[in-house]
């Protein structure tokens, strides 16, 4: 296993355990985001005893903790991502493919500002994802 995971999970104060890294790395394998459901069927032969809702409690953690980001996707399902980049970001998510692409820019700051005018009240946080098809199933004429 690769040892970045443990001291990711490390900083998040989190226990490095088989399974959480066993979750990590399959999660790092992939260029798409994953359902716990995918992520269980990929793992269940590497462990003796692994549920689904071990899955579920595992990957619900280690969103919370920011060590991956979660996937909301128009069909109501949750999916998983792990995301390198540690900086302030959204992504943009084909529903095609499932590929996950890191968008740079926040551009949230007027909507803050209007927010706190409007309000007198403060935003604390954002969460922001854009889906549609990326570049090349829009010129395939893929379907979400």
């Amino acid at each position: 296993m690769d040892r970045s995971y443990a001291l990711a999970l490390k900083d998040a104060k989190m226990k490095a355990t088989p399974k959480r890294l066993a979750i990590l790395e399959m999660l790092n394998s992939q260029s798409a985001y994953l359902s716990p459901e995918e992520i269980w069927k990929q793992l269940r032969d590497s462990f003796d005893r692994l549920g689904l809702p071990t899955i579920y409690r595992n990957l619900e953690e280690l969103a919370a903790s920011g060590v991956i980001s979660k996937v909301i996707h128009p069909n109501r399902q949750l999916y998983y991502y792990l995301c390198s980049n540690r900086e302030h970001h959204h992504h943009f998510v084909c529903l095609s493919c499932r590929k996950v692409e890191d968008i740079p820019s926040c551009g949230i700051e007027t909507l803050e500002q209007e927010i706190s005018q409007r309000t007198g009240g403060k935003v604390l946080s954002h969460i922001l994802q854009l889906n549609g098809l990326c570049g090349g199933c829009a010129a395939a004429g893929g379907t979400p």
